[in-house]
């Protein structure tokens, strides 16, 4: 299954909701919880200790000034073309805003 989450903060309820193999990424305001040190980096740590690939849009990172070496580790970025990967892999999709 697919997650795009899209908005901060992110919410513990919505991330108990992503199971474990899970794609999840991050796209507008929500990448800036990808950020080493962001209060979402907890959460975020929980899908990847749930073996959930967690990808950040490159895109978005770009538009709220992330560099990507400053991203949690463990965290992937994606362009647009992966994120269209993503959805043929993943049938189902939610997104989350």
């Amino acid at each position: 299954m697919l997650h795009l989450l899209s908005q901060l903060p992110l919410q513990a309820a919505l991330i108990e909701r992503i199971g474990s193999g899970d794609d999840v990424v991050l796209m507008d305001g929500a990448v800036c919880a990808a950020r080493i040190g962001h209060s979402g980096n907890a959460l975020l740590r929980q899908l990847l200790s749930r073996s959930c690939r967690v990808y950040a849009l490159q895109e978005m990172l770009s538009v709220h000034g992330v560099q990507p070496q400053f991203l949690l580790s463990g965290l992937e970025v994606v362009d647009y073309a992966g994120l269209v990967e993503l959805t043929v892999r993943n049938p189902v999709i939610h997104s989350w805003s």
